[in-house]
């Protein structure tokens, strides 16, 4: 299990580089690396002539949705794995919003034995913030993180108790859990399926103010400064939220924040003619919002960038756009279209697996996300530069609801290793 990757663009958010040099992987540890011409490669060892494309440290992926338990119809873990490791994605931080909630530490031992015996990935799942994600009883906190869990959440059921709410956050952060928060106001979002705006009223669908998701998050961050809990709110979309979360973190609160890859690089007028494959929660944003969260992802007000996979079968999206089902696959397409930001100049690729890798990493307390010496050797290599015509039913995914499929892209992962081991090529 010794491996020499050669000539190679090592991508390294920690030091903020991208150096041609090489890499030495023994044991399923980064052992050694360097600039210039390789070493001689160890006796039996094997050697990868990267010829000058890119080696980075696996994504990890926080937010993955997986059918099990409950609908496989939708995905699979053995579906997941797959499309994970062919999108460079080495750990897959799975949500607990299945069927059957990840409530309990027998579900949740149930989603963890199945996932690692299916999946070539790392696997790490979050749990359940209240009992069936009903906002009326705290979960079994205490017993799930001995059980594994990473982080609890109840997605986009938002709590609306905020006394339930406030005893969620002291029990968590008694015990140094995080606490993920959906930031959306029920109130105003409630029924809605688009921003609102010009175009909403144009396409004659309920809209979502943009107002939706700052009072969602100035509640949050209200109760996470009475409280002290470590807390990171998913998705931040709007330009009007950043101004809370900037006075949280100038504050000193244990706070963070994510967003999806769908909204960093499409805005609302994606939507076209009701194309529910644009359909995701929160919806799309304006053009305007969109350049504020990369400038915000930028400079690391925005932490986080994830997939937030959600597979839908055709039936729940062949629909009118009001009611088909929200939500977009995205392990494979997540490095390709984070590549947009590269190649439009607005990204580096340090700061793209900063926020794809180092930082969900360490934000979970993972030992992944970079490419310094006895770190786990999972790695992507990716020529950046690859064009090619996304196909959606060429997916690993069990369900192809991409809204990339026909879109012109540039990137493609050529190999991803787990622990040492090859599992994409």
């Amino acid at each position: 299990m010794t491996t020499l990757f050669a000539n190679a663009k090592l991508v390294d958010p920690v030091t903020d580089s991208t150096t041609e040099g090489w890499l030495l992987a023994q044991e399923g540890r980064i052992a050694a690396t360097g600039t210039g011409a390789p070493p001689k490669a160890p006796a039996g060892s094997t050697v990868i002539d990267c010829t000058g494309a890119c080696l980075a440290p696996g994504i990890v992926d926080l937010g993955v949705k997986v059918g099990e338990p409950g609908e496989r119809h939708k995905e699979s873990f053995k579906t997941a794995g797959k499309a994970a490791a062919a999108g460079g994605v080495t750990t897959m931080v799975i949500r607990p919003d299945t069927l059957t909630p990840i409530d309990s530490p027998e579900t949740l031992e149930f989603v963890m034995r199945r996932g690692t015996e299916t999946t070539p990935v790392h696997i790490a799942a979050m749990a359940t913030l209240t009992r069936s994600r009903a906002g009326r009883e705290m979960s079994e906190i205490g017993f799930l993180k001995d059980a594994g869990a990473v982080a609890f959440t109840d997605g986009d059921h938002v709590l609306t108790d905020p006394r339930v709410l406030a005893r969620c956050f002291t029990y968590a952060r008694s015990l140094g859990a995080l606490v993920i928060g959906h930031v959306q106001d029920p109130g105003l979002s409630g029924g809605g399926c688009i921003t609102s705006g010009k175009f909403a009223t144009l396409r004659g669908l309920p809209g979502v103010p943009p107002m939706a998701e700052r009072l969602g998050l100035e509640r949050d961050l209200a109760l996470v400064e009475m409280t002290g809990a470590r807390y990171h709110a998913d998705q931040i979309t709007t330009s009007v939220a950043l101004p809370a979360l900037r006075r949280a973190k100038d504050a000193g609160l244990d706070v963070t924040a994510g967003i999806s890859i769908h909204h960093l690089t499409l805005n609302t007028l994606d939507i076209g003619d009701y194309r529910t494959f644009f359909k995701v929660k929160p919806p799309l944003r304006h053009e305007e919002d969109r350049l504020e969260m990369v400038s915000a992802l930028r400079e690391g007000l925005i932490d986080i960038l994830c997939s937030m996979h959600t597979p839908q079968d055709e039936e729940s999206k062949r629909l009118p756009f009001e009611e088909a089902a929200a939500g977009a696959v995205g392990l494979e397409t997540l490095l390709p279209a984070a590549l947009r930001l590269f190649h439009s100049g607005d990204l580096t690729l340090p700061a793209l697996f900063r926020a794809m890798a180092m930082n969900p990493a360490k934000r979970l307390g993972l030992d992944a996300g970079t490419l310094t010496l006895g770190a786990p050797a999972d790695l992507v290599l990716f020529d950046p530069h690859a064009p090619f015509v996304l196909d959606r039913f060429k997916l690993h995914s069990k369900s192809k609801n991409t809204p990339f499929d026909g879109a012109r892209m540039q990137g493609r992962v050529r190999g991803t290793w787990v622990a040492g081991l090859r599992v994409f090529e």
